[in-house]
């Protein structure tokens, strides 16, 4: 059978915050099933199947906790799909449930993805031994330093660069209802100012720990067709890409990741797009602390090799730029670590179907999802336009 077109009918977020005490982990999840359904348009019936994703169960401390709530998720009787690709999770459970769409073998798939971060303690899980790995002793923040200095070491990049990302991202954030962080009087000096926690990465370079949930409803070219002639955008999906690769290995590239570079390469030639930089409006980038952009846009293609810092200091990443990147606020400003690359997927859906609000970029025709997860070893990436692909 060919390929299938598929596309976003809808999507639905909740409100990111340190700790959402006043629901269950189920209570929390239906927010953002029952926005997306709403936003697409659909009901249960609609469903074909269910596919979620989340960050290592220790996370939340809750072992496999969709045992317990395949009634919540509109499980019962439907197939339900678990995907775990560590923190890219959320974009893994997005291309997954589009596969299933693609394939032909189902007409609708709801993909959630969640984390309930105020039940545990990402830190403390991320710091536990784990027998047959290289211990990480010092959580995210310090296994992703080194790779960080590396980056500076060989491109040149000056000190305020990170912090440049950060008041763009924050500012961002303001713009979005949803987001966790909302300074928007953030400056460069004040990030400058703030403390050093893992050198070179200062506390407000560095992303939250939230509580929430996003969810995204992935159609057929029929069921598009069915919000289309309703006159509302569908987003549709023109590429998808995952790669792998070890946690460590002799001569790794930790600054600009193989599999990274090979997702990418993959994804533009799917989409038919040569040159990105140019044909891309609006780029959803998992980047968790700030140093990651420039180091992201040259490993997703978008700049020559260190020269993504330059474009970032240029403003060109900002909202108005050659390249809006995080217009939503990105990680920097909600981080629900299972859920923060399906909100990147979500998020680009959002610009091309002009449901972005405060922070829709203008034009935005063509935009692209990104995440990455375990030691920048695991990456998954979208196209999404508002034009039917062709290709």
């Amino acid at each position: 059978m060919a390929k299938q077109l598929a596309a976003v009918l809808g999507t639905g977020q909740t409100y990111y915050v340190a700790k959402r005490h006043d629901v269950t982990m189920a209570g929390m999840i239906r927010e953002a099933v029952d926005r997306a359904m709403a936003d697409a348009h659909v009901g249960w019936d609609d469903i074909d199947a269910i596919v979620i994703g989340k960050a290592p169960d220790l996370f939340e401390g809750s072992m496999m906790p969709e045992l317990a709530m395949s009634d919540a998720l509109g499980a019962n009787g439907k197939p339900l799909l678990r995907v775990h690709t560590a923190g890219s999770v959320g974009a893994s459970t997005g291309n997954v449930a589009a596969s299933l769409v693609q394939s032909g073998v189902h007409k609708r798939v709801l993909a959630v993805s969640w984390e309930k971060q105020s039940e545990s303690n990402a830190m403390w899980a991320l710091s536990t031994p784990v027998p047959f790995t290289m211990p990480v002793g010092a959580g995210a923040g310090g296994f992703f330093a080194p790779h960080v200095r590396s980056y500076i070491r060989r491109s040149g990049a000056p000190d305020h660069i990170g912090a440049m990302v950060a008041v763009k991202d924050r500012r961002n954030g303001a713009l979005n209802p949803y987001a966790h962080l909302k300074q928007g009087d953030i400056t460069v000096e004040s990030v400058m100012a703030s403390q050093m926690l893992w050198d070179p990465i200062r506390f407000d370079e560095t992303c939250p720990s939230s509580d929430g949930a996003c969810a995204i409803v992935i159609g057929n070219e029929d069921a598009a067709k069915e919000i289309l002639s309703e006159g509302r955008k569908v987003a549709w999906i023109h590429a998808t890409a995952m790669r792998t690769e070890p946690l460590a290995y002799a001569g790794r590239n930790v600054a600009n990741p193989q599999a990274g570079r090979d997702a990418a390469a993959a994804l533009w030639k799917a989409a038919g797009i040569t040159d990105p930089l140019t044909e891309i409006d609006e780029a959803e980038i998992y980047v968790p602390f700030s140093w990651f952009e420039p180091m992201w846009l040259e490993n997703l293609g978008f700049v020559p090799e260190d020269q993504g810092w330059k474009f970032t200091e240029a403003g060109e990443t900002a909202i108005g730029g050659q390249l809006p990147v995080n217009a939503s606020g990105g990680v920097l400003s909600s981080n629900p670590i299972g859920a923060s690359g399906m909100i990147r997927y979500a998020e680009s859906a959002m610009q091309v179907m002009e449901r972005a609000g405060d922070h829709q970029v203008d034009g935005a025709r063509k935009a692209f999802g990104h995440a990455y997860g375990g030691g920048s070893q695991y990456f998954a990436m979208w196209v999404v336009g508002t034009d039917r692909p062709t290709n």
